[in-house]
């Protein structure tokens, strides 16, 4: 546990820097000067100290950002920022252009945090965006964080959760081919991944969530009328399994009215079947709205919604609201809190 004094029980969250030559220092550098961020959790960058203070010059930003060699050395304040400094980049590194230094650093950044989730050190994680060709030609071979992350910690089998305000979906399958998602689904597979996205919930301070599920097909298949019965063999199972269990979990529920009723607060989880089914209404309210959440690993991670943006690293021009409500989120889903005395 970490101890400091004078604050009110915060997680601790592990801030990585993402790739240096985007905008990932571009965009910590206010998200955490945000008053806000200092009212929700203990923020620590794992990063390059060097670059942090290029992006805050570049900003025009006066803080103090603060080399720390431990978690439990941070002290959140007005204007200053801990870092724990990897020292990997060097101090002339391009803004903007694609680098292997820097793909490799984005790694040990998130390598890091990794060990101090495992540990117990920080209760969540909100990585800043790496690029995947940085990252490969570094000889990391990951699709992206929740790979490596997953990898990093050890765990099999992790679901993605979009979160916005209004809404938050999970999904049983993500990035495959819509044939192959069909194929994918089975009943262990969905009761899984509701019982991931319930546990987020439980462990962020909602005891007795609502879940709803989607179907498959149109009006969930409308009694067979649709499709050949996959709401029936892949989703029921699954849910007469949750229910039995306690989780309150409903459906399979027609897609296209599945959404609308959660917007309005009926459901305080939708589980998407596929990709798009979820991703799409989660962007018609607004991409700067919505944060990139992996569950199932041994804390929460959250993610900016955008990439490195090269085209305007080192411009001083990035947004950081996304990386703001990254934050807040991760501070909403920690796994647990850290007491602070």
């Amino acid at each position: 546990m970490t101890s400091h004094s004078g604050t009110a029980a915060l997680p601790v969250v592990a801030v990585t820097m993402g790739d240096g030559a985007g905008i990932g220092p571009e965009v910590i550098v206010p998200a955490l000067l945000d008053p806000d961020t200092l009212l929700r959790c203990v923020p620590v960058v794992i990063g390059d100290a060097t670059r942090l203070r290029q992006a805050a010059a570049i900003l025009g930003m006066d803080c103090d950002i603060k080399v720390i060699d431990s978690v439990a050395d941070a002290r959140p304040a007005p204007g200053r920022i801990d870092v724990i400094d990897l020292d990997l980049l060097p101090e002339n590194l391009p803004w903007g252009e694609l680098s292997a230094v820097a793909g490799h650093a984005a790694y040990e950044y998130v390598k890091v945090a990794a060990e101090l989730a495992v540990r117990g050190e920080v209760q969540a994680i909100c990585t800043a965006p790496l690029n995947k060709e940085a990252l490969h030609a570094a000889g990391h071979i990951y699709p992206g964080h929740t790979e490596l992350l997953a990898d990093l910690t050890g765990t099999e089998e992790v679901s993605m959760m979009l979160s916005t305000p209004k809404l938050k979906v999970i999904h049983v399958t993500t990035h495959i081919g819509l044939l192959d998602a069909v194929a994918k689904i089975e009943p262990g597979l969905v009761e899984r991944t509701v019982r991931r996205g319930h546990e987020a919930l439980v462990r962020s301070g909602n005891p007795a969530p609502k879940i709803g599920l989607c179907g498959i097909n149109p009006h969930a298949g409308e009694n067979g009328l649709f499709g050949y019965g996959e709401e029936d063999a892949k989703i029921v199972p699954a849910v007469h399994a949750l229910v039995a269990d306690g989780i309150d979990a409903h459906g399979p529920l027609p897609a296209d009215t599945a959404f609308f009723l959660a917007g309005r607060g009926d459901y305080d989880l939708i589980v998407a079947m596929y990709h798009d089914q979820g991703h799409g209404p989660v962007k018609v309210l607004g991409i700067e709205a919505g944060v990139n959440i992996t569950v199932g690993l041994p804390v929460i991670r959250t993610s900016v919604d955008h990439g490195t943006a090269f085209d305007i690293a080192g411009k001083g021009i990035a947004e950081a609201g996304s990386m703001v409500e990254a934050l807040r989120q991760a501070a909403e889903l920690a796994t647990s809190t850290t007491v602070l005395s």
